[in-house]
């Protein structure tokens, strides 16, 4: 059994207990023990905090370092990341609810990703503006700054890989880092502390606030010292937070909900799939925001596919998260676990057929953890709660239709537009109705696969603006236009004569 730890604020470089002495602890999701008492930071701290990244960006040496300084720190945090793998996949196991195979996966994906940020902050990406002027009149440069202070909100379900995913393209862009890790999952965010003081990053330069939406989160959103929010959770605090926002017209990134269809046309590799459908909604237990929520099969195929399925369903392993022949684990909290069960209740209310799942483990270990059966509805109806709505757990809904055109009208018939899926032995068709799906990501015959150098966001509800690659890069920078006369005289400029005479 893992040791409780004891974790403070990250605030200019230290660790300090909260101004007002508050903690809150974080609980194991398998078993209800305490993993973690953390320091909660409240509207005291935040400021502490803002006023550091606020001096770190303004006078600190961050912003004006060369970009090969700041590449060569966020390197070292990537190498830091997998030196310590092993506990922080541990951490993440207990700390989230995660099972071992995911949570090490993750760790990886951590490091390569703050290893590919680091490559990006060597970049000089400023580039000429090519056909504005004549020559010998003015040369035009595109330069890209940093915006300045970030602040940046993560959710509960991959506590390392969002922190990176935040921290890493802030920084490389030349920013401060006010980093506010979800109140279910701190420990790992808390764990990157170490990590950066250990590499040497300047005082100020990153900031890290466990705490409360509600308290720390959204005193952070109305600050003034606060050029940019960039935040990942549900649609509802992310329309919250543009409000709180747009007082000031601060700039946001919103990586929001999704509702995402998953398309199986009629002549899919079957056992393809299935095993791609199941990966897609039960994948870490359905919290994935871009889950195959709503699969989509062909009246023709869907008794087949779907006693496929459901065959397969039942064998999945519900478990220790840190045994590694565990499937599925809890959820992360109580709360979670409830909202879960409401929706399947709501399914059944509405009359959509439960075809296996739908309840609570009740017998030995499994019954003291937030866990919840794999569950397949079927028979739902585009417009019911549970087709319409973010559920966040391994429910999944399944929709008949009869035609291509009925499936794309289906897909885009939903508020969200974050992730979309098809399935086809025929590579053109299916890429016909990928290029008709609203959404950030299309998948054709693969799920889950998001990569930190192909950007990530949503249509519609599903946020604003997009994470990784340049154009994830680009959301945390300020474009400028540098004009650079040639001309070198007054008499040359005779568009000055429609004002000044000569």
């Amino acid at each position: 059994m893992m040791a409780m730890r004891e974790y403070k604020l990250f605030i200019d470089g230290s660790l300090t207990d909260a101004s007002s002495g508050a903690t809150f602890e974080s609980v194991n999701p398998f078993d209800q023990s305490v993993v973690a008492r953390v320091a909660r930071a409240g509207s005291e701290d935040v400021h502490k905090a803002v006023a550091a990244a606020r001096e770190a960006f303004d006078r600190g040496p961050w912003p004006r370092m060369s970009p090969q300084e700041r590449s060569a720190l966020l390197k070292a945090v990537s190498d830091k990341i997998n030196e310590r793998s092993k506990d922080l996949a541990a951490l993440e196991v207990v700390d989230s609810g995660s099972t071992i195979r995911k949570a090490k996966e993750d760790v990886y994906l951590s490091a390569r990703s703050m290893n590919y940020f680091s490559k990006l902050a060597a970049i000089d990406h400023s580039a000429p503006i090519e056909g504005l002027g004549k020559p010998g009149f003015s040369r035009n440069v595109l330069v890209r700054e940093p915006i300045g202070v970030v602040a940046a909100i993560i959710p509960w379900n991959f506590p390392l890989k969002m922190a990176v995913w935040k921290l890493g393209p802030a920084l490389a862009a030349g920013n401060t880092v006010i980093l506010k890790p979800s109140e279910f999952t701190p420990c790992t965010a808390m764990e990157l502390a170490s990590i950066i003081q250990e590499v040497g990053f300047p005082k100020g330069v990153i900031n890290i606030l466990p705490g409360f939406g509600h308290e720390a989160g959204e005193e952070l959103v109305k600050h003034p010292g606060v050029d940019k929010i960039s935040f990942t959770g549900s649609t509802k605090v992310g329309k919250h937070i543009m409000a709180l926002a747009a007082g000031q017209l601060k700039k946001v990134t919103l990586e929001c909900g999704g509702k995402s269809a998953n398309i199986v046309l009629d002549d899919a590799d079957l056992e393809l799939a299935v095993d791609g459908a199941m990966y897609a909604i039960f994948y870490h237990q359905g919290q994935c925001c871009e889950a195959g929520s709503r699969l989509l099969l062909p009246r023709s195929l869907a008794p087949t596919f779907l006693e496929k399925l459901i065959a397969k369903t039942r064998r999945l392993r519900l478990g220790d998260p840190s045994d590694p022949s565990t499937d599925l684990g809890p959820l992360v909290s109580k709360s979670q676990q409830e909202r879960v069960v409401g929706y399947i209740e709501d399914g059944k209310r509405e009359g959509a057929r439960l075809a296996i799942g739908g309840g609570i483990p009740k017998d030995g270990l499994l019954a003291k953890g937030f866990f919840v059966e794999p569950t397949v509805f079927t028979g739902v109806s585009n417009t019911m709660k549970i087709a319409r709505e973010e559920i966040f757990g391994p429910v999944l809904s399944v929709i008949a239709y009869e035609s291509d055109d009925e499936a794309v009208a289906l897909a885009n018939d939903s508020p969200y537009g974050l992730g979309a899926g098809v399935w086809s032995k025929d590579q053109d068709r299916a890429r016909a109705v990928a290029d008709r799906l609203r959404a950030g990501t299309v998948w054709i015959n693969e799920w889950h696969l998001i990569s930190e150098k192909a950007p990530f966001g949503g249509y519609k509800e599903s946020g604003i603006g997009r994470e990784f690659g340049l154009e994830g890069l680009y959301e945390y920078m300020e474009a400028k236009h540098l004009h650079i006369d040639e001309l070198g005289s007054r008499e040359k400029k005779t568009w000055y004569d429609t004002v000044v005479p000569k």
